[in-house]
């Protein structure tokens, strides 16, 4: 096997092998690690941050960023919370007021792929004013008390346990589920990876990339939106900050499941093994009696680490060092 093909697969696997070696490891210390309350509590605790990296694949994928996820949680948690049932609004759409949380969401990301195309302005800039446009929105529409949802569609699909687990883990299967099939089987997975590796070969074949771009974003904004939905579900209420510290772990998943920050390398179900591989972690630290605080700091450096090695043989083409 030829260096380049060696490199090629320990980029694949690796994330893998690096998940199997913690889940033995943490076994190791703590026998319990492995048993059906870890590991139902390791997915119920995996399937928001699940649901944001597939999302964000899409966007890394072309490589683009999208910071404004915290933004786009909050102000959709808070924008159902007062269109279904609650106890601070006389508004209750029921069914309605989920499909328009999940439209405002859609809408978001829209409006950040829009800028970004349009006044070709960097992502990074983009989402980080969207981030905090957002979470001001979210906190003008907080009432000034939590409105305590009352709706019993919204509350059913975090308290609902089938075979144990919450319905809430059971669309983010679905959700990665269809991601794979569209990254896998559409234009629309395609492009999004060619235009990461080499957009102007696709302008030069005619390729409207721009649309790709937004559409991009969109699905981002929707996800994002669909994580604010069940977030508000499983707090109760509506909270305006209910999306904070959600970003950087996002991000980090994407990177250290081997999606390359420059693009056109990785997937979906990469993102999922980095959200993994950072749940085991957490949970691995708690349940070994370590400071959970530490979590931050392995995080930290394992993104930074994955991103070294993801982009060792590509530094003269990024110009990373100078």
């Amino acid at each position: 096997m030829t260096v380049p093909s060696l490199q090629n697969s320990l980029n694949r696997i690796g994330p893998v092998l690096v998940l199997m070696a913690l889940v033995a490891g943490f076994y190791l210390l703590n026998q319990r690690f492995i048993s059906w309350f870890s590991m139902s509590a390791l997915l119920e605790n995996a399937a928001v941050a699940c649901i944001l990296a597939v999302g964000l694949t899409f966007v890394v994928l072309q490589g683009s960023i999208d910071l404004s996820l915290e933004g786009v949680v909050s102000a959709t948690g808070m924008i159902v919370s007062l269109l279904v049932a609650n106890s601070a609004s006389p508004q209750n759409l029921g069914l309605g007021g989920i499909g328009l949380a999940l439209a405002c969401g859609l809408a978001f990301g829209l409006l950040n792929g829009i800028l970004f195309v349009g006044l070709r302005i960097p992502s990074l800039i983009v989402t980080i004013g969207t981030w905090f446009a957002l979470l001001g929105l979210a906190a003008l529409l907080f009432p000034g008390t939590p409105p305590v949802i009352s709706d019993p569609l919204l509350i059913g699909i975090a308290l609902t346990k089938i075979g144990g687990l919450s319905i809430v883990v059971y669309l983010a299967m679905l959700v990665i589920a269809g991601a794979v099939v569209v990254e896998r089987h559409t234009r629309f997975g395609r492009i999004c990876r060619a235009i990461g590796a080499d957009e102007t070969a696709l302008k030069l074949a005619g390729v409207n990339t721009s649309f790709f771009k937004i559409a991009a974003f969109a699905v981002c904004g929707l996800l994002a939106g669909l994580a604010g939905i069940l977030s508000a579900a499983r707090l109760g209420y509506g909270e305006p900050i209910a999306g904070q510290g959600l970003a950087f772990p996002a991000v980090s998943a994407v990177v250290i499941g081997g999606t390359l920050l420059s693009g056109g390398r990785g997937g979906v179900l990469y993102s999922i093994v980095g959200v993994l591989i950072l749940e085991v972690i957490r949970q691995g630290l708690v349940m070994t009696g370590f400071d959970p605080l530490l979590r931050q700091a392995i995080e930290g450096a394992a993104l930074v680490t994955a991103v070294a090695m993801g982009t060792w043989r590509m530094r003269s083409r990024l110009r990373v060092v100078k």
